[in-house]
Parts: C-alpha cells; structure tokens; sequence
C-alpha cells in the first residue's frame, strides 16, 4: 500500500510516520480552504489571513487523523494486538495491525473507538466555536474552530459505513463473526460489501465528472477504487493466514540454500550469483560461520567503478530480527516480518547455524495449492 515513509514522532510507544502521498493531500487541503471555503463563507478578509486560516486547518485534520487512528491502536494494544504503528496515506490514515482481532468483541471495539474519537473531538471544538461565537472572537479564529469540528464530525460519518475494511466495515465484520461465529465467512461478506460501495463511489464519481465536478468526481472514483482494492485485498490476506496458520517454517524453508563467501568482490557477487541465480538475497557464510546476508539494495548503493575493490563483507547486512527468524515460528508471523522489513527472503537460523532459507514464493506456492484443494 505504501511507498517511501518518514517517521515523524513516536507516541505511547506506537511510531507515527508521514507517506509521501500524504503532501498531495495536505497540499489540496490548504489550497481548497485557502482558495475556496473560507472566502466562500467568510468574504472581505485578506489573502494573507485566508492562508494562514488554511495551514491552521490542514494542521487540525491531520492531528484529528492522528487522534482517530492512536484511538484505534490504543485499544488494539489493551487486547494484545500487535500494532505496527499509524501511517498517514494520501485517503488518510491507517493503525497498521500485525494480525487479526482475537475476538468480535475486540475487532467491534477497536473499529469504533476511532469514531468515537473523532464524534468527541467534533463536539468540543462545537461547543469551543459556540462560547466563541458568544464572547465575540475574530472571523478567522471561529471559522477555523467550526472548519475542525465540522471535518471530525465528516471523518467520523465516512469511517462509520459499513463498507470494509472502513471502521463501520469493521464494526458489520464483528457483529456477523459474532453472530456466526466464523471471521472467513464475516470477512467475505463484509469485504463484498466494501468492494461494492466502492463500485458505487466510481459510478457516483463518473456521473459528478462527466457532469462538470471534475476535482470532485475524480476523487470520490479514486477514493472508491482505493476501497474496492483494499476490501478485496483484505479477504485475500485473511484467506492467506489461515492457510498457513498453523504451519511451522521448517515445512516450508529451503535446506540448502545458495550461499556467498565473505571475501567475494562485488563484481563477482553481481555476475556469478545474482545475474545467474536471480536472487535479491544470499546468506554470507565464513566456513560455517553465518555472517549476515547480502542483498541487491546493498549492491545498488556501490558505484559501479568501485565493485572490483569492494567485497561481500563491506557491505552484509549482519544477522537480526528483521532478516532472521527461527525454524520453529509460525508461518504467519514469518510472513508478517517478510512485510515489515521489506525482504521477501529470510535466514533460518536455529543455534547460530543458517539451517535453511524462507522464500515468499515457497509460501504463496503452498497457499495457492491449498486454496485449489479446498
């Protein structure tokens, strides 16, 4: 889903980072405030004050963005959900979640708290304008106030649809898991009802365009392509996780995997392993001593007159939790380090000792054939 992130701050222990899609929004947000709403509705003011009305604006969305989102993740935490931390995207903002809910009870308070958040926020920056609107405070002040009550209030309606994987898809997952007791069946039904508002935002989002609301209609048919994705996307994920739940990774690891000595040059490394094998990934062996592994981004980082003087050893990666796990660890947590560190090929290691290699493709394989069996 995501492409190049930046961590802003770290918070209650959950990272909170910034993709660079989000300035696209952030961008759009400020200009339409500063250059539409708040002249529409309050004219006479100078461009200057507009401005500044619109970058105090686009601050209060994305802190309420944020506050939705920590809500989500706080309460995740207190039933034991590992949460990769909350990214804000260019449709708003997502509270990464390792795993799935353990319970319905969990999945429906955990997908409402972040309405909840956004309802509260909504009704005290009301009742803030209000006392404004009362004590007599400037045209900019109160016009900014109502602007974040008003957008809460919107954020908290559009997560409340019951159109998965939105927060009100969620909450229409946990009452049918609850009720039936199976989340795959929950999961397929609520994930095509997301699919299908989604086709519904296109359609809505086409009729606006060819009707003159190009900006508008764009993105309502942007936003329901985002969706249609990732409701689909979210029921194969589920698919994925029970077919490998249960499954170690010693089923799946490859005993004898190819493997590149420390003093290899570069060079050599590109032409006799990776331009042969095709592989993105090799373990560094010194004997039998494993010393990391190295991988084509390394590679990509040396300039090309230096690969003859550089060797595997200046540029392996040593061993951690990111490139590493255990030949004993469920095959679904392994599949959720491949999708936090990015490597789509994992050291098994068991005392020290490289005992074998995961591939991405090893598990997809074995899914593939599990869902055509079943």
């Amino acid at each position: 889903m995501f492409g190049k992130r930046i961590t802003l701050f770290k918070l209650f222990g959950f990272e909170v980072r910034l993709d660079a899609s989000w300035l696209i929004i952030a961008i759009l947000v400020t200009w339409s405030l500063a250059a539409g709403v708040f002249p529409y509705l309050y004219p006479g003011l100078n461009r200057e004050t507009y401005w500044t009305m619109a970058v105090v604006g686009a601050l209060g969305l994305f802190i309420s963005i944020v506050v939705h989102e920590f809500s989500h993740s706080l309460v995740a935490r207190r039933f034991g959900m590992s949460m990769k931390g909350i990214t804000l995207f260019i449709f708003g903002g997502v509270a990464e979640m390792g795993d799935e809910p353990p319970t319905a009870k969990a999945e429906f308070l955990m997908a409402i708290a972040g309405p909840v958040a956004s309802l509260m926020i909504a009704a005290i920056f009301f009742l803030i304008y209000r006392l404004g609107e009362q004590v007599g405070w400037q045209a900019p002040v109160n016009a900014v106030i109502y602007y974040i009550a008003s957008i809460n209030g919107i954020l908290a309606a559009f997560n409340l649809l019951p159109a998965f994987p939105l927060d009100g898809g969620r909450v229409l997952r946990a009452i049918l898991w609850g009720y039936k007791g199976d989340l795959r069946w929950a999961t397929r039904v609520s994930s095509t009802v997301g699919a299908a508002f989604g086709l519904g935002l296109i359609f809505v989002g086409i009729l606006q365009f060819v009707g003159g609301n190009l900006i508008g209609g764009m993105w309502l048919a942007l936003i329901g392509m985002f969706l249609r994705n990732a409701a689909q996307t979210s029921y194969q994920q589920l698919l994925v996780r029970k077919a490998l739940e249960g499954e170690l990774v010693r089923r799946f690891m490859v005993t004898d995997p190819i493997t590149v000595p420390p003093q290899l040059t570069v060079r050599q490394l590109v032409e006799d392993y990776i331009l042969t094998h095709q592989h993105r990934l090799y373990p560094v062996l010194d004997g039998d001593r494993l010393l990391g592994c190295v991988t084509t981004r390394q590679v990509r980082e040396i300039p090309r007159e230096d690969w003859d003087q550089r060797t595997v050893r200046d540029v392996l990666l040593p061993v951690s939790s990111a490139n590493s796990i255990p030949p004993t660890m469920d095959a679904v947590q392994a599949l959720a380090t491949m999708n936090q560190s990015g490597f789509t090929r994992l050291l098994v290691v068991e005392n020290g000792r490289l005992v074998g290699l995961l591939t991405l493709k090893d598990l997809l394989n074995f899914f593939s054939l599990k869902v055509e069996l079943t």
